[in-house]
């Protein structure tokens, strides 16, 4: 069963059974000290409009709603050192995390991933790099996430390399037409836009992350019929991702702005349920 619980995500890992998923991804708040919010919007012709389209149209736009969560953390290793302990216990023998963050909290968090999992248990800092946005003027605009990846054990985990999706060669005429054609494999530098606030990806939740990047990391790390994990699930690309390459999920987040924007995301798909977590145990979400 695709399950998405609505709760505490500390309590619930708790009353999972050890080795019990074999991959798991998690996009925690980056403590930015910021409220991360998005507007949804809509836009109608109209000649008194405020913008300009295609031909010189004229367009209004409208504020159909504002969605958003207050990244301030007084601790933030504190916050997360329990549920990564929890993460380890539950993690399959072959199984393997995947922690998605920024540059701000990066060098901090992984010192205490190595803590939890062991040194030679890190196996690549993944660099998730994209052009889009405003760019500062006072310094190198920041434009990368960073994506630690750790194996439970760092001599047996699953990498299906023979069936990850290739990207194209920069330089396809030195290589030759066979290899041009088949593409060659991502290196640790991921080149990938990020949602387009206009475009057929969007949830409208203020830090979804594109299903490109997601199903890379599923398709790589997980086999199909395998349980597989986000207890920050947000918008729920990670579930998606999962549902597409035929794994088994479960979703976890405690933002109500979260299972709302699930509820519509996975309203498509059969057998996906809803659940609610309290002191009384699971019960159906309303």
């Amino acid at each position: 069963m695709n399950r998405i619980i609505y709760g505490d995500n500390l309590e619930i890992l708790k009353t999972l059974p050890k080795s019990s998923v074999t991959l798991i991804y998690i996009d925690p708040p980056f403590n930015t000290g910021k409220i991360q919010k998005r507007k949804q919007l809509k836009t109608v012709r109209d000649k008194n409009g405020d913008r300009v389209g295609f031909k010189g149209m004229r367009y209004k736009t409208y504020v159909l709603g504002e969605k958003g969560y207050n990244d301030r953390f007084d601790n933030y290793l504190h916050f997360l050192e329990p549920r990564l302990r929890e993460a380890h216990r539950i993690l399959t023998p072959n199984g393997s995390l995947y922690f998605h963050i920024d540059y701000r909290e990066v060098h901090y968090c992984k010192i205490l991933l190595d803590r939890i999992f062991g040194r030679e248990s890190f196996l690549n800092e993944i660099i998730w790099a994209y052009d889009y946005g405003a760019r500062t003027t006072k310094k190198w605009p920041a434009k990368h996430d960073n994506i630690l990846w750790y194996a439970r054990n760092p001599k047996d985990y699953i990498f299906n390399y023979e069936v990850i999706e290739r990207i194209p060669y920069m330089a396809p005429g030195l290589v030759g037409p066979e290899k041009a054609a088949r593409g060659k494999l991502p290196t640790d530098t991921w080149w990938h836009t990020i949602v387009s606030p206009n475009g057929r990806e969007k949830t409208g939740y203020p830090t979804q992350k594109p299903l490109g990047v997601i199903r890379r990391i599923v398709q790589a790390s997980s086999n199909p019929n395998d349980t597989v994990m986000d207890f920050f699930a947000g918008s729920g690309t990670f579930g998606e991702a999962a549902l597409i390459l035929g794994r088994k999920f479960l979703l976890i987040d405690n933002h109500l702005q979260a299972i709302d924007v699930m509820k519509k995301r996975f309203s498509k798909y059969p057998h996906v349920r809803f659940e609610r977590y309290s002191s009384h145990g699971l019960r159906p979400a309303p």
